[in-house]
């Protein structure tokens, strides 16, 4: 029987005996989980819905990829599976002991963390095929070299990495869902199109599943080594009452190129007044929502409610929309080795359904996710600097209006509407999660629901001319 073959007869015993004695660990280990967004609540339903042994039965250390439908949700597990004890290196990733079934008397752990199994990942990767429900695919222009050495990188919340030998990175995905992830989507055609601001994908596995749209599972693509992730610099910088306006202006021209070509390479529409109308709603009722939920947030409603009618109201003809970021921040963006800047992170916010991170929206929403993270790194530091972020604000938007010819403070109602919208979901998020960092939102927010002045457009920046002349987190993901 081929090994292809072999996985599929193991796949549908697995799914007929479901998760066995695995079920009670799982339970117990997923709420743990920095990725997993149930957090809080018990799990009342937990099934496989697929799953292979990415090694032949009975290697040991053995590997198991599961897809688990997790009270609706769907997740990605690579799962160790050794003799007991673990290595004292492994011991972190334990995850419990099997006492019956297949894998009885052996310990199951987190796979990623074990260099063994992470170069097994990667050898997949470098020799396309299918195996069971898995199907991997590369770019057939692109030599990945064996023997990468991989170790995991730390830090992140909603997916896991892995480096490869300081060459490449792989993100695997831990919620997945039917279609292509962004991630995968956005810089391969990206890359079609000449744009070298994005880290092109070398190689990618998915899931086919009967029924349905392949799910993207991960996604390998160049490591940017001696990069400088924007965030960390914009701190770097402010701490040391260094300027950051001419790092600024080349973002918005970075920013500006990806946009550029994001438009030029997928579809685009114009929002009419009745779209334009259900955008205003939705912000609206987030707001609402949200006011429900952070009690700080009540005094200021009917303020910001203003930038959302204002918007309802603006629009005779239509709104640019196109495939953008989704996610954009200075915690997605990297300086590289040669000064130039790239963005990254292309799955937009992982919390909304993948069909709504794939849909065309305005380019200002990137654009308000770059402006809000300069308040947030002025808020971090003490004293508060405001002058810094004004400055650094404005050298975005004039690096973004030298690239495209159109300054994004020229549509004051647009841009306006769509902070108040980032600054209302940051309220939200920082009062479940970082409740300390509440008053940075809440600032915004006091400022947002003021009265407007009359707008003003702005004028375009002459050619050559120079920008205007800072707590250790990055901004929310």
């Amino acid at each position: 029987m081929s090994e292809a073959a072999s996985a599929r007869s193991r796949l549908t015993a697995d799914r007929a005996a479901g998760l066995g004695p695995l079920e009670p660990m799982l339970r117990a280990w997923l709420p743990a989980q920095r990725w997993f967004a149930g957090k809080g609540r018990a799990i009342s339903r937990l099934r496989t819905v697929s799953a292979a042994e990415l090694l032949p039965p009975g290697s040991t250390p053995g590997l198991l990829h599961l897809l688990l439908d997790v009270d609706g949700d769907c997740y990605q597990l690579l799962l160790g599976i050794r003799p007991s004890p673990l290595p004292p290196a492994l011991a972190p990733a334990l995850i419990g002991h099997a006492e019956a079934g297949p894998f009885a008397g052996r310990a199951v752990y987190e796979a990623l963390g074990d260099p063994r199994l992470a170069a097994i990942l990667l050898e997949r990767l470098r020799s396309p095929g299918t195996l069971g429900p898995l199907r991997f695919d590369r770019d057939p222009q692109a030599a990945v070299p064996a023997g990468l050495t991989p170790r995991p990188l730390s830090g992140e919340q909603t997916n896991s990495s892995l480096i490869y030998g300081d060459s490449y990175i792989l993100k695997v995905f831990r919620r997945v869902g039917p279609g292509v992830n962004p991630d995968l989507e956005l810089p391969r055609a990206l890359a079609a199109a000449g744009c070298a601001r994005v880290p092109a994908p070398v190689a990618w596995y998915e899931a086919e599943l009967a029924g349905g749209e392949p799910l993207t599972l991960g996604v390998l693509q160049p490591y940017l080594r001696g990069s400088d992730d924007g965030w960390q610099l914009a701190l770097r910088r402010l701490g040391a009452g260094a300027d950051f306006t001419a790092e600024a202006h080349a973002l918005g021209r970075a920013t500006a190129e990806v946009h550029s070509a994001l438009a030029d390479a997928l579809p685009t529409l114009a929002l009419g007044p009745e779209q334009t109308a259900r955008l205003a709603a939705g912000m609206t009722a987030r707001l609402a929502a949200t006011a429900r939920e952070v009690p700080a947030l009540q005094p200021y409603e009917a303020g910001l409610r203003g930038a959302f009618d204002a918007l309802a109201a603006s629009r005779g003809a239509g709104v640019p929309a196109q495939r953008i970021h989704g996610d954009l921040h200075l915690g997605q963006t990297l300086r590289t080795a040669d000064g130039s800047w790239a963005l990254i992170d292309f799955e937009g916010e992982p919390a909304r359904p993948l069909a709504d991170r794939r849909r065309p929206e305005p380019a200002v929403r990137d654009i308000a996710g770059i402006l809000r993270s300069f308040d947030y790194a002025a808020r971090s530091h003490r004293p508060f600097a405001p002058a810094w972020a004004d400055a650094c604000r404005s050298a975005f938007c004039e690096g973004y209006a030298r690239t495209t010819g159109r300054d994004p403070r020229e549509d004051p109602v647009l841009l306006r509407a769509y902070e108040t919208d980032k600054a209302v979901y940051e309220a939200r998020y920082e009062s479940r999660h970082r409740p300390d960092w509440l008053h940075v939102p809440m600032a915004a927010i006091r400022r947002l629901s003021e009265p407007q002045r009359p707008a003003h457009r702005m004028p375009p920046p002459t050619p050559g001319s120079t920008p205007h002349p800072k707590p250790p987190r990055r901004p929310l993901a």
